[in-house]
């Protein structure tokens, strides 16, 4: 039976690298993936997903105003569809986590969502949380901290290095933007007005 899966993690854990092995997998078996990645994220080449390692894959773009199941099953009139993956799931709409889980339970063809759980001010985003509450298979892909700990947090960083505590939820950047964090640290830098010297010693901050 196919299930829908949703792999969450903070930045720079290795969600896309994971989504294109795993995809290789299929067509390395003989199979067909689709591949879907947000409009929003324009960090790389439009219509592809790419991961911080090289490696990339075309994909197709969806808007968060589009029908999933309708892009599969148009998909479908031309090849087989062996299964489904979905990069940066966070950006998906709660309409669109529904339409994923037809896909699972009227095509029968397996889902896998990638996505970030939590946006930079520690709340869950719309796409992560509908999934979190119907996804059949949860995984955490796990990155950890400058102390060392598990980091399950991220916060969003200005020109100075310095934590952003407002702002809109969404607005896109990579490793010059966002620091994966563990949530005491989190704690420090977005609640407890603290910048903390330790991740100012990381490279990132050394370089700027």
């Amino acid at each position: 039976m196919a299930k829908l899966y949703f792999y969450y993690s903070t930045m720079n854990a290795g969600k896309s690298t994971v989504l294109l092995q795993s995809s290789y997998n299929y067509r390395e078996r003989g199979m067909q993936p689709l591949l879907f990645t947000a409009a929003v994220d324009n960090r790389y080449d439009v219509g592809k997903i790419t991961s911080r390692i090289g490696l990339n894959e075309e994909a197709l773009i969806y808007q968060t105003t589009d029908n999933l199941y309708a892009m599969v099953d148009q998909v479908r009139q031309n090849r087989a569809v062996d299964c489904v993956f979905i990069d940066e799931a966070q950006f998906m709409t709660h309409e669109q986590v529904f339409q994923a889980s037809e896909i699972v339970d009227e095509m029968n063809i397996p889902v896998l969502a990638y996505g970030l759980r939590t946006d930079f001010q520690g709340n869950l985003f719309p796409g992560s949380e509908k999934l979190l509450a119907w996804a059949d298979n949860l995984q955490e892909l796990k990155t950890i901290c400058h102390c060392g700990k598990k980091a399950n947090m991220v916060i969003r960083l200005d020109q100075d290095g310095e934590p952003v505590r407002d702002g809109a939820q969404v607005e896109i950047g990579g490793n010059d933007r966002y620091l994966s964090l563990c949530r005491k640290h989190f704690k420090d830098a977005v609640y407890h007005g603290k910048t903390s010297e330790e991740y100012k010693q990381q490279p990132l901050f050394k370089d700027r």
